[in-house]
């Protein structure tokens, strides 16, 4: 007989669920976390339980269910509490009807109150599939019950309604009304819900959809959300996008600033973005895959830099790099050997000469470099009498006479002036002659090359001729300072001149080789090449010298300075002796 019943009660109970899934369209409340509470102790009979699992099927299919709209799980409880199914089990309203279809009845006492602790702890979790608290998702909770609870319910059905669990209590014949108000939320005339039997149930039902799929708020457009209206049983609520949190007007929304935390670990720059963040580095770095750190970037790896030495990788980018004792080009990636002659203070008397990473210096033929590595042998091979002729004619101006004076102490400074070693005299020359100071006067080169300065420009005529007389006949004499010509001093004679000597130049030009004077000749500017040559001793190639201008004769003294010294001749520390002497005819006598 109890095999013939069941069939029997499934066609009597399907008018009541066909009722329920066709008092209107499909509820949508929008996303909704709801947990059925479902009594099955002994006091329900197989028929009354039937009747309620009918009601929750034909609950279900009126809701938008779905994991971001209604999420649905069903607890049954008697003495113990069983999950027929988590928020989080189903998605699909058919897999829901099959498990509520297949619950057995525990058929022991009524716990109600553990039974809303364990919905409370356990089936609104956020591992059981409840939304998290910051979602703002509404939690409710519908408990139906048809007796007295046998533990305590109003302690621990307030800590669920300040947990946000809107809870429902639906009394069934038996229920005991003040357990019902004890569990429900306020207004407890919207949550208490009392029926006399099972069959009338599906009237809570049509008032409960009516309640969940009330007035839709978000879709009035008055609700002022700023980015999403959720709508809620009886009213609405607010929402952000992610990256966004609700502003204290609980409608507009602010952009969460990650990188204001500090948490984010960036090397650099975090760059704040809604919902998350970047990181980003400085010019110069590229990130690491770590998404955080900063590493340079190698430039020179790239292999595209061109360097001929070294490519050095900067934050601008790549550089190249010269090896020592070489200098970068123009071009920024050439390099040429360093010229350190040019480039520093060399000191060289007479050449420098680069050579790798240093330099040395060099002299003319037949002089020795000194110790210090920089300067010269003087002219100290032998004894020298030197008289110099300057034209001080008009058209050699005077600052072009200042230069030609300078240049006779550049003379003098390479020269061993002393009374026993070179005497030195000067005579300038215009359209008459004038010595300035005799071989004889001065005893060091301090004292010659002060003298130099002194000179004063007489300008007016070119009378060279004359003044090679004057050397010839005064200059060179015992009375101006000459040594007796005994001694075998050498005689040298030294003219500057800017243009054509305006007197005859063959008869004393002739007579001064003739008294066995070295003639050496300097023409600057408009000399007469001709004049220059008759004038100097041969070979005239190395006793004639030419300069465009009084600026660039400076190029001339090196050749003067080897030429005046002469190769051979009494030695700076031998004595001068009178041939007339004893020794001296011995001496000669015997070669």
């Amino acid at each position: 007989m109890r095999g013939l019943c069941w069939p029997v009660l499934l066609l009597l109970l399907q008018p009541w669920e066909t009722q329920l899934q066709s008092a209107g369209p499909r509820c949508h409340t929008g996303p909704l976390d709801l947990v059925f509470v479902i009594d099955s102790s002994r006091s329900v009979s197989p028929f009354e339980f039937e009747t309620m699992r009918q009601f929750l099927v034909g609950l279900v299919r009126g809701l938008n269910v779905g994991p971001n709209a209604t999420r649905v799980g069903v607890i049954q409880y008697s003495s113990q509490v069983q999950s027929v199914f988590s928020l989080r089990a189903f998605s699909r309203r058919e897999d829901m009807e099959r498990a509520i279809r297949d619950l057995v009845p525990l058929a022991q006492g009524t716990m109600t109150g553990l039974a809303i602790q364990y919905a409370m702890n356990v089936a609104f979790s956020v591992a059981e599939g409840a939304r998290p608290p910051e979602e703002r998702v509404p939690r409710v909770a519908v408990i139906v019950t048809d007796g007295r609870p046998q533990d305590r319910v109003a302690e621990v059905a307030a800590q669920a309604r300040a947990r946000g669990i809107e809870i429902y209590a639906v009394g069934v014949q038996r229920a005991d009304v003040g357990s019902l108000r004890a569990m429900a939320s306020p207004p407890l005339d919207e949550h208490v819900f009392l029926v006399e039997s099972f069959d009338l149930i599906q009237e809570f039902g049509l008032q409960f959809q009516g309640r969940l799929c009330g007035k839709d708020w978000c879709a009035e457009g008055r609700h002022g959300c700023q980015h999403q209206c959720v709508n809620a049983p009886g009213t609405f609520h607010c929402a952000c996008y992610r990256g966004y949190k609700l502003a204290a007007d609980i409608k507009s929304c602010l952009a969460i600033d990650l990188c204001a935390e500090g948490t984010h670990g960036c090397e650099h720059h975090c760059i704040n973005s809604p919902g998350s963040y970047v990181c980003r580095c400085e010019v110069g770095f590229v990130l690491q895959q770590d998404q955080r750190s900063c590493r340079a970037i190698d430039y020179c790896s790239f292999g595209n830099h061109s360097c001929q030495h070294e490519c050095v990788s900067t934050l601008g980018g790549p550089r190249c790099h010269c090896r020592e004792g070489h200098d970068l080009q123009p071009d920024g990636r050439s390099c040429q050997a360093r010229d350190l002659c040019n480039g520093v203070d060399h000191g060289c008397e007479f050449q420098c000469v680069s050579e790798g990473l240093s330099f040395r210096c060099l002299c003319p033929e037949g002089r020795q470099l000194q110790a210090d590595g920089k300067s010269c042998s003087r002219c100290r091979e032998g004894h020298v009498d030197l008289v110099l002729l300057v034209d001080g004619s008009k058209s050699v101006r005077p600052q072009n006479f200042e230069l030609v004076k300078r240049f006779v102490n550049q003379i003098v400074d390479f020269l061993d002036v002393s009374p026993e070693g070179t005497r030195v005299g000067l005579v300038q020359f215009s359209s008459r002659v004038r010595t300035e100071f005799p071989l004889g006067r001065y005893g060091t080169a301090a004292e010659v090359k002060k003298a130099v300065l002194a000179v004063e420009y007489m300008e007016r005529g070119t009378m060279t001729g004359l003044a090679l007389r004057h050397m010839v006949e005064h200059s060179f004499s015992e009375a101006q300072g000459a040594r007796p010509r005994a001694l075998n001093v050498p005689r040298v004679g030294l003219i500057f001149t800017d243009g054509r000597s305006q007197d005859d130049i063959s008869v004393w030009a002739a007579r001064a080789k003739e008294e066995g004077i070295v003639m050496y000749a300097v023409g600057v500017g408009k000399a007469v090449e001709a004049e220059l040559r008759e004038i100097a001793s041969e070979p005239a190639e190395l006793h004639v010298s030419y300069a465009p201008d009084f600026g660039t004769m400076t190029h001339l003294l090196e050749n003067l300075k080897g030429s005046i010294c002469p190769e051979e001749g009494i030695s700076a520390g031998t004595e001068l002796r009178s041939p007339c002497e004893c020794e001296s005819l011995v001496e000669f006598q015997g070669r």
